[in-house]
């Protein structure tokens, strides 16, 4: 059997889903089989356990927590059984995640139809227990709409099979057609009014007309009836091209008033979105110009056409602004191909971009999904606008305007109970609101906690109990998700930013500047949306490789929350249990980019290390003492600058080191993972090899240039690692910058941007170090001098944490405006049409004579946290490419080293894994000629370690591009 978790440490990275509320689970449970099931629920009969079914965890009503046993079908139970291309449908686990479902169809031509904007990580066992739609509902329609057959397994471990027509229990049936011939007239009066009515269960399904479909009638059951077991779902045809119609209006209420009109055929998408979402997505880094491809408005409309040809979409996008002219005020045509797909993530991250207002305030769901019919849209917005002025609530709307669904966001005040009050207040005034256009209060996503206790506002007490009934009939016990739907939770009940929430929330060390300093306001930005369990793009490293929620980006938010709270994790910043969670956390940032609302878990914890050890030297003795491995790594810029003081003591430890007995002695001193390698020092600083080969210093000891040097005069930032450890790159930049035209200075006092101790959670001593930094280069900073830094995730301490951590020294706010990376110096210059004094390595390997010379590029981490903007790696691609070098960039995001995090024992096997997923695979599969290019010293170190290549840095590829050098390695 499956073994059940009911260590904390999990349970409470599943207290809650994408909603507000809270539920603390007694174990949590990932079966791989039907058996496993059927076990799980006859442990949970035994314990008296209620029982909740959960997939990728992103319901934004509270369908997907509960106080028993949380069953989680995403981490095993989700294969593709099997794919019938000719009818046209497939079988499936409920743990297929939708994206999964649509790659392994996609070869046959086919699509499966809902696509909400968590498709790259909702599962489609959910998104079918919660009635999931997305954008081409339009179209393809709801998830009911789409489910052809469903299994189940009820709670004394029977399966039943439902379908058109019946069930495969007979009791079942009888009791199903009882249910309908005595509420003909309200599941023909009350339910099925228009598409996106999905509020309580779907008993309009089960009348003759709609062929007594049991499968769709149980679809939106949300976890009340059963656990599905498999799912026969209908795919679409994918049209054979596409286009994207962006209609402009003058506000978002206009759009809606337009949204109807474009339900014609052809047309696959019908998206709206107002201009406070644009507003919000622009607070983001390095978003500042989002929507700047959009045409003139303030509300907008996403029309997707699909026609046989690609100049057919383009003809049939261009022609919808027609249709509503009277309204329209500006309008584009964007193929299908990047463009589009930049526009469509704008929408799709509207769910958890709406969380931060524009004016930086807090923004929640509540009043997430209802519905009305769409021609009654904009009436209906309008007037949920005017209540939200009455009560003087602020919210960002998107969604499926076509459909009559809004989503929004609302500045709900959650954490007082006079707050709460209001809350209250509110939903129920919204939900007449709602009924009284003969709207529902969920269009999507379920009731759940949420919207249940509401029912009783739109539906008729005969409505009622017929759910009631319909519940009965599979769960007549009440074990599966109670409190949902039928007996329904108050809507106010176990709110979790609610009163009490931040306990042990405390005055911050670092500044947590856009979280108006509070720390539990930082961790509040997770609203569980889920994009960390997504196997796109570089979140979450550690759960890409393990699949365990407590090792996502979101897990670990769920676990800082409870600590904060203080009632089922009861010691605060000592809790073992956060520190278990945040283990596999390797501080790459992805989070800080990748995540809608930029939570920025390497931050929280460096926060959170820093408040559970205690701080200096002796933290690193008795009880509750701080790993060795953080004095090992974290002082090793003290350490290392200590050796180059003593003359031939570099050049000793490293022939030490040489003696595999003297190299694991020391790691075993040092708490370093055995099984790696220990790093090489340089016998010959940068700073001293710089010294010597410019002769005596210019301006005292501060910094060292070539005093023959005529030109602009910049600043190379000499790094722990590119000083101490791999001065080739330092050694490189310099001839290279020169090669330009530059005068190159070096701060030769003690400088370090204190990332070693921020990433060991040592914030006092990183303060210590960028203090005395900007000491030593105060002279330079009056100057006016560009800082240029080869170690990205140095440059990355000295343009984003510095002001963090030193948020009132305007010399760290200078730092922060003067330092660039090596890569996007180069390019700026290059852009700038400066002299350019590289040859083209075009014929130098790679691709053989003539050809671009190749390399495999793998981008620092915290580089791409950054994007690919002026200040991530789109500066570099643009250099390389002027040098005539064709690159193919390694995906996964981190190398998986991580700096100090890939040499504390326990990590080694997740670091292995992390390199095994592309990067170990691309640079073995490379060829000799190939460059394999890595600008971080970690990367460079986990590829000398996991492969038989060595990297090297961006300046030695141009270094080896002036007159008279070769290409590394050559």
């Amino acid at each position: 059997m499956q073994a059940i978790r009911d260590d904390l440490t999990t349970r409470a990275a599943y207290v809650s889903d994408a909603s507000i509320y809270r539920r603390v689970p007694a174990a949590v449970a990932e079966p791989s089989t039907v058996e496993e099931i059927r076990e799980l629920l006859a442990l949970a009969r035994e314990r008296g356990w209620p029982v909740t079914c959960r997939g990728g965890g992103t319901s934004v009503a509270g369908n997907a927590i509960g106080e028993g046993l949380v069953i989680d079908t995403s981490r095993h139970f989700n294969r593709i059984l099997a794919i019938d291309p000719d009818a046209m449908t497939a079988t499936i686990e409920p743990g297929v995640v939708c994206d999964d479902l649509q790659a392994a169809t996609a070869e046959f031509g086919l699509a499966y139809g809902p696509d909400p904007s968590t498709h790259s990580r909702c599962t489609i066992g959910g998104m079918v227990a919660n009635n999931a739609c997305g954008s081409h509902s339009v179209v393809w329609g709801t998830s009911a709409d789409n489910l052809v057959a469903v299994t189940v397994m009820l709670a004394d471990g029977r399966e039943v099979s439902l379908e058109r027509g019946g069930t495969s229990d007979e009791r079942v049936t009888r009791e199903l057609e009882r249910i309908r011939n005595r509420n003909l007239a309200v599941l023909r009066t009350e339910l099925g009014q228009f598409p996106r009515q999905v509020s309580g269960y779907g008993l309009h399904h089960l009348l003759s007309e709609n062929g007594f479909d049991a499968a769709k009638a149980f679809a939106g059951s949300e976890g009340t009836c059963g656990i599905i077991t498999r799912l026969t779902v209908r795919l679409v045809r994918r049209p054979a091209h596409t286009a994207l119609a962006v209609l402009g209006f003058a506000d978002a209420f206009e759009a809606a008033a337009a949204a109807h009109a474009l339900r014609v055929p052809g047309v696959y998408t019908i998206e709206g979105m107002g201009a406070d979402l644009i507003e919000a997505l622009r607070m983001r880094p390095g978003r500042e110009d989002a929507g700047s491809q959009l045409p003139r408005g303030g509300g907008w409309l996403y029309c997707e056409v699909g026609a046989d040809t690609a100049d057919g979409a383009r003809q049939r996008a261009g022609e919808l602004a027609a249709l509503v002219a009277d309204r329209v005020v500006d309008s584009a045509v964007i193929p299908e191909g990047p463009e589009a797909r930049a526009l469509w993530a704008i929408r799709e991250a509207g769910a958890g971009v709406a969380t931060r207002l524009p004016d930086g305030g807090e923004a929640w769901p509540g009043w997430e999904d209802s519905a009305v019919p769409p021609a009654r849209l904009a009436e209906y917005l309008r007037d949920l606008y005017a209540l939200m002025d009455e009560y003087g609530y602020s919210g960002i709307p998107f969604g499926h305007f076509g459909e009559g669904c809004v989503h929004l966001r609302i500045s709900f005040d959650l954490a007082s109970e006079g707050g709460l009050a209001r809350y209250r207040s509110f939903i129920h005034a919204a939900a007449e609101l709602v009924h009284r256009y003969g709207g529902s209060v969920s269009g999507e996503h379920g009731d759940g906690r949420a919207r249940s206790e509401l029912l009783s506002t739109i539906y008729s007490p005969a409505a009622l109990r017929a759910f009631a009934e319909f519940k009965r009939v599979f769960d007549p016990d009440g074990v599966f998700n109670p409190g949902v739907l039928v007996n329904p939770e108050p809507i106010d009940r176990g709110i979790r930013p609610g009163p009490g929430a931040r306990t042990f929330d405390v005055a911050a060390v670092q500044a947590f500047s856009r979280d108006g300093g509070s720390f539990a306001s930082a961790v509040d930005r997770c609203v569980g949306v889920g994009a960390c369990r997504s196997d796109v793009g570089a979140m979450c490293p550690s759960f890409h490789v393990t699949r365990d929620e407590v090792h996502s980006t979101r897990g670990r938010a769920r676990s800082l929350a409870e600590m904060l709270r203080g009632e089922s994790i009861t010691d605060g910043w000592k809790s073992r249990e956060t520190l278990e969670a945040l283990d596999l956390c390797l501080s790459c940032k992805a989070c800080v980019a990748e995540c809608p609302v930029n939570v920025d878990m390497a931050t929280y914890k460096a926060e959170f290390l820093n408040r559970h050890y205690r701080s200096g030297l002796l933290s690193f003795v008795g009880p509750g003492r701080r790993p060795m491995a953080h004095f090992t790594m974290g002082w090793m810029p003290y350490v290392v600058r200590l050796l180059s003081k003593v003359p031939g003591a570099v050049r000793a430890v490293n022939w030490l080191e040489s003696f595999g007995p003297v190299e694991a002695l020391t790691k075993r001193l040092g708490g370093i993972e055995p099984r790696r390698r220990m790093i090489t020092f340089a016998t010959q600083p940068l700073t001293a090899w710089h010294r010597q080969r410019n002769g005596a210093a210019r301006g005292g000891d501060a910094v060292v240039g070539r005093s023959g040097d005529a030109g602009e005069t910049v600043v190379l930032w000499p790094d722990t690692f590119t000083n101490f450890a791999a001065d080739a790159p330092g050694r490189a930049a310099v001839e290279v910058l020169e090669a330009m035209g530059y005068r190159v200075l070096i701060p030769m006092g003690e400088v370090c941007c204190g990332l070693t101790w921020h990433s060991t959670g040592q914030l006092g001593q990183a303060k210590r170090a960028l203090r005395q930094t900007l000491d030593v280069v105060a002279p330079l900073l009056e100057a006016g001098c560009p800082i240029i830094g080869l170690e990205p995730s140095c440059t990355g301490m000295l343009t984003h944490e510095i002001t963090e951590l030193l948020p009132d020294d305007a010399r760290a706010a200078n730092v922060a405006q003067l330092a660039v990376g090596f890569g996007t110096f180069v390019a700026a210059h290059l852009d700038a049409g400066k002299a350019w004094p590289f040859r083209s390595l075009t014929g130098h390997g790679g691709a053989g004579d003539g050809g671009p010379a190749a390399a495999v590029c793998q981008v620092h981490c915290h580089q791409k946290a950054l994007g690919e903007g002026a200040h991530g790696y789109g500066p570099e691609l643009r250099v390389l490419e002027r040098l005539g070098v064709a690159t193919s960039v390694v995906g996964g995001g981190c190398c998986g080293l991580a700096g100090n995090w890939g040499f504390e024992p326990g990590h080694y096997e997740i670091s292995q894994r992390l390199g095994e997923r592309e990067l170990f695979p691309a640079v073995r599969a490379a060829s000799e000629e190939t460059i394999v290019l890595a600008d971080g010293f970690s990367c460079r170190t986990q590829i000398a370690q996991g492969t038989d290549r060595e990297g090297v840095h961006l300046a030695e590829v141009l270094r080896s591009a002036l007159p008279g050098q070769h290409l590394p390695g050559r």
